[in-house]
């Protein structure tokens, strides 16, 4: 039976925080550990000062930990399955983790993929083994899982299947793709959300709490040191970090000085964390502003600080689509023309390719009146998800399903008029929405043009 008093137990070799010394797994008593020594609240990084010490404080993953959330239900069935943490960085996943351990009653371990082998691996699960006899649960978490090979994958194998750990994997890659089908069919994949600004809104009211003032910033700049984190709460905090080291004099910023100020004080571009979502922020608000020489500056920036040019390619896709979108439909295309050419090519001369990119969606026509659609879009499916498609639409292959109605008063397109029939796609019951509303910006003032008088023909012909 699993004990319900949790400990914190680290892996021989991997520093982890002080733990109360537990009874002996053996059945002697074990020797007390000495008692640490106090250590000043200032001496540890405000990201780790505020890490949350229950599941409900952690903020922005409401879908697994609020009242109906996965991980919620899953504690309340008293089944605490093993788990593979996929979200980006600064989410919360060694957080969530160690306090899924505190809720179970499982004696935390934790590993990192970086700096553990085979050796370890053994070593870790022979004590989860010996915790086991003893009448204790051990939840093992695995940070960055992704980079242990195949054979290291498959050793968790027989351990996850036969209870000796709940497995926590934790991993910003996708695990389709790096994690082995065996590993990912004994484990459930729990999809950790980016923060959002409401979320990272909050961190920075913890911070301000926790320091006692508040961060010298104006309403604009508090958006852009948001922004800025691009929904990373461990960025997000130590920026605020550099801001409450200011002497509490410190004029109040704008964004333009919040810029300057966190440049200054952190020139060295670091892909993994801090600099990279600021990097990337950069050049995407450049495009965003018509402004090629920018862009291209932020995208040298980021190569010459040794950011993976496959990570900008998929932004810049990204970008060719939420604020390029129909105004210019070729943006999507050579986006991703400029992310194949680059596998073709390889770095440095692949990269020209990305740099021609960055140019167009910088010069083109913008509209994000395909990203406001398809948000609209997605809420509506949310309200509305049970209704029907209106019978007319629906295909009739039997012969009871023509008898009730499918398919009957179906227009053919192609034989009306203009090729254009005029019917109500929408649920029956449900008002006309509109999503999709086009500008007059590039290729979109032509479908603007086309839409409005698909709308005059439909509000003049009578409803089938």
């Amino acid at each position: 039976m699993v004990a319900r008093r949790p400990a914190s137990i680290p892996a021989r070799g991997f520093a982890e925080e002080p733990a109360a010394a537990p009874a002996d797994l053996f059945g002697a008593a074990a020797p007390p550990l000495p008692a640490p020594q106090p250590e000043p609240s200032g001496a540890r990084p405000l990201a780790d000062r505020l890490r949350p010490r229950a599941l409900e404080a952690v903020v922005g993953q409401d879908h697994l930990l609020g009242p109906e959330g996965a991980l919620t239900r899953m504690l309340a069935r008293g089944s605490l399955a093993s788990l593979i943490l996929w979200g980006p960085p600064g989410v919360g996943k060694t957080t969530i983790a160690r306090l899924l351990a505190e809720r179970a009653g499982l004696v935390f371990v934790q590993l990192s993929a970086v700096f553990s082998g085979v050796a370890d691996l053994k070593r870790a699960f022979d004590e989860a083994r010996a915790r086991r006899r003893a009448g204790h649960g051990t939840l093992l978490f695995v940070d960055e899982i992704h980079r242990f090979n195949r054979a290291q994958q498959d050793g968790f194998l027989p351990v996850v299947e036969d209870g000796t750990v709940t497995l926590v994997g934790a991993t910003t890659e996708n695990p389709s793709f790096a994690l082995n089908g065996a590993l990912l069919s004994r484990c459930q994949v729990v999809v950790l959300r980016r923060l959002d600004d409401a979320a990272l809104d909050l961190l920075v009211a913890r911070a301000e709490a926790e320091a006692g003032r508040a961060l010298p910033l104006d309403e604009a700049a508090r958006a852009a040191l948001r922004a800025m984190a691009d929904g990373d709460g461990r960025t997000l905090l130590n920026m605020a970090e550099q801001l409450l080291a200011l002497p509490p004099d410190q004029p109040v910023l704008d964004p333009a000085g919040l810029a300057a100020l966190l440049a200054r004080r952190a020139a060295l571009y670091d892909k993994d964390r801090e600099e990279h979502f600021n990097l990337i922020s950069a050049l995407h608000k450049s495009l965003r502003g018509s402004d090629p020489d920018a862009a291209l500056y932020w995208f040298a920036r980021m190569l010459t600080g040794g950011e993976e040019p496959r990570y900008i390619a998929r932004r810049l896709a990204r970008f060719a689509s939420e604020d390029v979108g129909m105004a210019d439909p070729r943006a999507l295309p050579i986006a991703l023309a400029g992310w194949e050419a680059y596998e073709r090519l390889g770095s440095p001369e692949g990269e020209l390719a990305l740099a021609q990119v960055v140019v167009h969606l910088a010069t083109a026509p913008r509209s994000n009146a395909l990203y406001t659609a398809f948000g609209e879009a997605m809420r509506a499916a949310k309200e509305t998800g049970s209704l029907m498609p209106p019978a007319h639409i629906l295909n009739a292959p039997t012969k009871l399903m023509k008898e009730i109605g499918y398919g009957a008063g179906y227009a053919y397109d192609h034989d009306e008029e203009g090729g254009f029939s005029g019917q109500d796609y929408f649920p029956d019951g449900m008002a006309r929405p509109q999503f999709y509303r086009p500008t007059d910006r590039g290729a979109e003032a032509a479908i603007a043009e086309r839409l409005a008088r698909y709308a005059a023909l439909r509000g003049g012909r009578a409803p089938r």
